[in-house]
């Protein structure tokens, strides 16, 4: 009963979230409402494994009051990884021109052939969002990574996209959460969960 009812929670809120995203579609304002909105971006489609991959953006808002950056990546066989908030300088509070990065020597296991994509939004301080934008990666070991085209955007640093790469199995990633073997032991043994 309580997977049903969590179930149905999850579909609600998803639903909710598309439904309320849905009207903002393509529009910098919507009946008096301004939202920052992400002007350009660029990021390279492939990199080598243990670069770190930089996401360049141009995002403003007519307020003035942009104040996070969120940035979620979601790796196929792991799913989506917790998101990343990057705060946004007050002087960038208007506009904003830059990158943000992922580090990916942090990755635990080889990326070589892995996809991952990852969606940037941006808050401003009233709570509302930009339309996402969204930047997929593969790694390859022959590739070199370049730099971005000329003059469109600043190389000021925004901040870290905080996420460690790569627990692909499900014991690891049990284990992670703080589970992994106990729980099985104890459940063999007829034991309770700790």
């Amino acid at each position: 009963m309580s997977k049903k009812l969590f179930a149905v929670g999850i579909v609600f809120f998803v639903a909710m979230g598309c439904a309320s995203m849905a009207p903002l579609e393509g529009k910098g304002e919507k009946e008096g409402i301004s939202i920052p909105v992400i002007a350009q971006s660029f990021a390279f489609k492939e990199i080598r494994p243990g670069d770190i991959w930089k996401v360049y953006l141009n995002v403003s808002d007519p307020d003035g009051e942009m104040k996070n950056i969120f940035a979620l990546v979601e790796q196929p066989g792991v799913g989506p990884y917790p998101i990343s908030i990057i705060r946004i300088k007050k002087e960038n509070s208007k506009e904003l021109s830059g990158y943000i990065y992922l580090n990916t020597s942090t990755s635990r296991t080889s990326l070589e052939f892995v996809t991952l994509t990852l969606t940037v939004h941006v808050q401003d301080g009233s709570g509302n969002f930009s339309q996402p934008v969204v930047f997929p990666v593969s790694f390859s070991t022959r590739f070199v990574q370049e730099v971005p085209p000329p003059g469109v955007f600043k190389e000021q640093d925004l901040g870290p996209i905080m996420v460690t790469l790569g627990i692909i199995d499900d014991e690891h990633r049990d284990r992670d959460r703080g589970r992994g073997r106990d729980r099985d032991r104890d459940r063999d043994r007829g034991g309770r969960r700790r």
